[in-house]
């Protein structure tokens, strides 16, 4: 098949009259009284208060934050989550669709081509634009054409909306960051709840065995005749509900256990098979001064309140989107403005096929097309108005957002400096407790008190020891809450609006969320 080429003369003054025209007309565009009331707020702005101002200085947190816990299964459980959680693999998913997304917007700026072939047999009028004989017949209608066009975007409106799915694929793939941290979060919480329930069995095992022996003592003396009914029943009566104790602890390790293997995208199986943690011990006793405490101390990187908005991926995502709603602006500001297309076909037609691949059959044409809104009922202030709107409350989501981060990272330093100082006053009065039981087992042995006495002072002391174990593993797990509200090392490669050319941005945002 041979196609005529393009005759070689200019467009006629057609398309400059139209230009013209469509210039002429978009004055017409009316924004007045919508426009957005809201601005972004600046995290150097904000005051960081005394809380965060009186720390020491540290590094932002590392992606693998959760290796300073240095428990190795805690290390294996959170690899384990991020490469097998269902919600993260929906987040991917979600990165996916927008770059897809983004895809359809761009070939929206794109020049448009098109291949199409028919060929229909039919009877054709003797009363209209045929004459006979071909009129009053049946017979072949062929035509084969290659059409082309192209949307001039005078007014950035395809542009403006490839920007804003561009800047979608940023949202989505900080949110799949935002998700992976909340992932760990909740399994080194899962974790660390699971610890503090075995440092709580161990010493509610150790009260079950003293109240057994206080009842002992005291049926002991009942036999001897050196005691009463009544202090037999009173030492037994503890007995049922320190085991009560146990088995509601053996609960919370099962249920524990459960949730963690939940978070991993595996059934409960897998959960049995998670073994006493290591922290369990420190919770309890002090490690020959290697505490774990002590690797998690109370500080904080440089100028926290600026940083914040490049570090967390809640943050991050919330001011992409707000670039997003901002590129629909512009697009439905392009919507009041005229649409001028430049289109072209060249092909074949005939009827019949004798001369249908014949030069004598070619067809060509070019021409420009342009649509005006005039009357539109108020539809385009009105899409105009919500894409406003939409704005406000986008970046109303992100101020609150940027707030929000910067309470939660003062208010788990104030909680870890308090937590500090009940560890202290707990850790003391452990002291003096087992100063006491000390002295009572010498007084014991030396045939100089009772034995009842030396079993008493160890409950008291087994009670200090549940006391500073629960503030022990308060102290890890506000650590771990530091850690998210600081971005947890997920947020510091994501690029920001601004940083670089959009494309290349979103590509590089996808491809590192997806990791």
């Amino acid at each position: 098949m041979r196609l005529s080429s393009f005759p070689k003369s200019p467009l006629s003054a057609s398309l400059l009259l139209t230009c013209s025209l469509a210039i002429l007309l978009s004055g017409c565009a009316d924004f007045s009284g919508i426009s957005p009331q809201s601005k972004l707020s600046d995290g150097s702005a904000l005051a960081a208060g005394s809380a965060l101002a009186k720390v020491g200085n540290a590094a932002w947190p590392t992606s693998a934050w959760w290796e300073n816990y240095r428990d190795p299964q805690l290390n294996a459980l959170v690899l384990q989550a991020v490469a097998d959680s269902p919600n993260l693999k929906i987040a991917q998913a979600r990165i996916r669709q927008a770059s897809a997304l983004a895809g359809v917007s761009r070939a929206a700026t794109l020049p448009k081509a098109g291949f199409e072939a028919s060929s229909t047999r039919g009877l054709y009028s003797e009363e209209y634009i045929f004459p006979p004989p071909l009129g009053g017949s049946w017979n072949w209608d062929n035509e084969i054409t290659v059409k082309a066009s192209y949307d001039l975007d005078l007014w950035d409106k395809d542009r403006s909306a490839l920007e804003s799915a561009l800047d979608t694929v940023h949202v989505s793939a900080a949110e799949a960051r935002s998700a992976q941290l909340n992932l760990e979060v909740a399994v080194v919480r899962g974790y660390l709840q699971l610890a503090t329930q075995f440092a709580l069995r161990d010493i509610a095992s150790s009260t079950l065995t003293q109240q057994t022996s206080i009842a002992n003592i005291a049926q002991r003396k009942l036999n001897a005749g050196l005691g009463t009914r009544l202090e037999v029943s009173q030492a037994e009566t503890a007995l049922p509900d320190a085991r009560a104790n146990i088995e509601k602890i053996d609960e919370n390790i099962a249920l524990l256990r459960n949730q963690i293997a939940a978070l991993s995208g595996k059934g409960p199986g897998s959960g049995e098979a998670i073994q006493r943690p290591v922290l369990a011990a420190a919770l309890t006793v002090t490690m020959n001064g290697n505490d774990s405490n002590a690797q998690l101390p109370v500080a904080l990187p440089d100028n926290v309140p600026a940083h914040l908005i490049g570090r967390r991926p809640d943050v991050i995502a919330q001011r992409w989107r707000v670039e997003a709603m901002s590129k629909n602006i512009d697009v439905a500001k392009a919507a009041f403005y005229p649409d001028i297309n430049i289109s072209a076909f060249i092909g074949l037609q005939a009827l019949g096929f004798t001369n249908f691949l014949s030069a004598s059959s070619g067809v060509r044409g070019a021409g420009p097309a342009i649509s005006l809104p005039i009357f539109e009922g108020g539809r385009l202030r009105a899409n105009l108005g919500a894409q406003t709107a939409a704005l406000d409350g986008a970046i109303e989501s992100y101020n609150n957002t940027l707030v929000q981060a910067l309470q939660s990272v003062a208010d788990q330093i104030i909680k870890l400096k308090s937590e500090q100082q009940q560890r202290a006053q707990s850790e003391q009065a452990l002291a003096l407790s087992k100063t006491s039981y000390d002295l009572a087992k010498r007084g014991y042995q030396a045939g100089l008190t009772a034995n009842i006495n030396v079993i008493q002072t160890q409950l008291v002391l087994l009670q200090q020891q549940l006391r500073v174990a629960q503030i022990r593993a308060g102290y890890l797990d506000s650590w771990a809450q530091l850690m998210q509200a600081l971005g947890g090392g997920l947020g510091d490669d994501l690029p920001l609006p601004g940083a670089t050319d959009g494309s290349a941005n979103a590509a590089t945002a996808a491809a590192a969320a997806e990791k």
